[in-house]
């Protein structure tokens, strides 16, 4: 890490949880995993306070704990973990506008503690809930419950890891389970009686909530490029595959276009056939973001999830480029981007800039990293 994100890193702690988690968090950050023993010499705090400390990262999930070979329990930061808590406001206000105000204090309550139960996440946030109606009016468990259900549904909470029945020599770190069938499964709760879902934490599911953001900005683009009808075909297409299809997959798992035309929203009156159409469109597109692959079920289309990314991710250098140095500069750019390499001659013919103005842009550019030298 650089050492702006290391400063990054001790700052946030430091805001959200104290001094002297901040000491024992920006220790892990900046040399790695560690035993509790040189945390305690290092940082100059009690063996009790180091201790609460790691229990307060721990249980929000800003570090984790292995058993090395050579014996003991090191402690390590996921400082990628901290430095998100910046957008902590931005999944906050995403379960508002998917769940609205049961579901934004659903996902605030499991931010602010890491790791809780359903029915105490349910308890809290209905009793905040009711504090705010007028007239005497309370605030169901059963609708807030519903709520939670809504997003274990959509993979926006998950489970966490279990710790299984305990041998009776306990080992120095325990080793934490998780069975993936069950990791968006709901228990059933009545909420009148003792709770009986003790032991069985949930936590904010962060990659799904990115995963989100990314189908946004993809919706987006396509609206911009071509119009709302094939944005609202993309979102479709992107709302039926958001729990089957992996964070990190290249595309979405293919839908027949019978499919798509079923799931359209209720209010969207197209005919398969101008449905048929778009796609046509969307898949013959330069860009690509949807891929046709097979005939079957009226066709078989999916999501270029990579190809997407990358040309958005192009599109915002090419922006940053011509806001910097120009829009003579952007030319040179968006020309090696395509070539990937040229010569400087090459570069004035094709780009057809005088060689003194096209040899300073090249020089400017590579001053400041944006191009390199081979």
């Amino acid at each position: 890490m650089t050492q702006a994100e290391i400063k990054l890193c001790s700052l946030l702690l430091r805001e959200h949880f104290g001094e002297i988690v901040e000491r024992v968090g920006a220790l892990l950050v900046r040399a790695g995993a560690q035993p509790l023993r040189m945390l305690v010499g290092d940082t100059g705090l009690s063996l009790e306070q180091v201790k609460k400390a790691l229990c307060v990262l721990l249980q929000h999930n800003l570090a984790t704990f292995q058993l090395p070979k050579r014996g003991g329990v090191e402690y390590e930061a996921r400082a990628e973990r901290v430095l998100r808590i910046l957008r902590y406001p931005r999944y906050i206000y995403a379960a508002k506008t998917l769940y609205g105000d049961t579901g934004e204090l659903l996902v605030e309550e499991l931010l602010l503690n890491g790791k809780m139960t359903m029915s105490a996440a349910v308890r809290k946030v209905a009793d905040r809930l009711t504090e705010t109606m007028e007239d005497g009016r309370t605030m169901e468990y059963a609708d807030v419950s519903s709520t939670f259900v809504r997003l274990a549904d959509t993979h926006l909470v998950q489970r966490c890891p279990l710790l299984p029945n305990p041998p009776r020599v306990p080992p120095p770190a325990p080793t934490l389970v998780l069975d993936e069938k069950e990791m968006y499964t709901v228990p059933r709760l009545n909420l009148t009686p003792p709770p009986e879902d003790d032991g069985i934490y949930w936590q904010v599911n962060l990659e799904r909530f990115h995963q989100h953001f990314r189908d946004q900005a993809i919706v987006s683009a396509v609206a911009n490029r071509m119009d709302q009808t094939s944005s609202e075909i993309v979102r479709t297409m992107l709302r039926m595959s958001e729990v089957t299809t992996a964070s990190g997959a290249p595309y979405t798992q293919p839908l027949s276009s019978n499919e798509i035309f079923r799931s359209l929203p209720a209010g969207y009156n197209i005919s398969k056939q101008v449905l048929d159409q778009y796609l046509t469109l969307l898949a013959d597109d330069p860009l690509e973001f949807v891929g046709k692959s097979g005939d079957s079920g009226g066709g078989m289309y999916t999501v270029n999830l990579h190809k997407a990314l990358t040309s958005l991710a192009t599109a915002t250098l090419e922006s940053i480029v011509e806001e910097r140095f120009g829009s003579r500069c952007a030319r040179i750019f968006r020309l090696l981007l395509r070539k990937k390499h040229l010569e400087q001659k090459q570069v004035e013919d094709f780009a057809m800039i005088p060689a003194k103005e096209a040899k300073e842009m090249l020089y400017r550019m590579l001053s400041e990293n944006f191009v390199a030298l081979q």
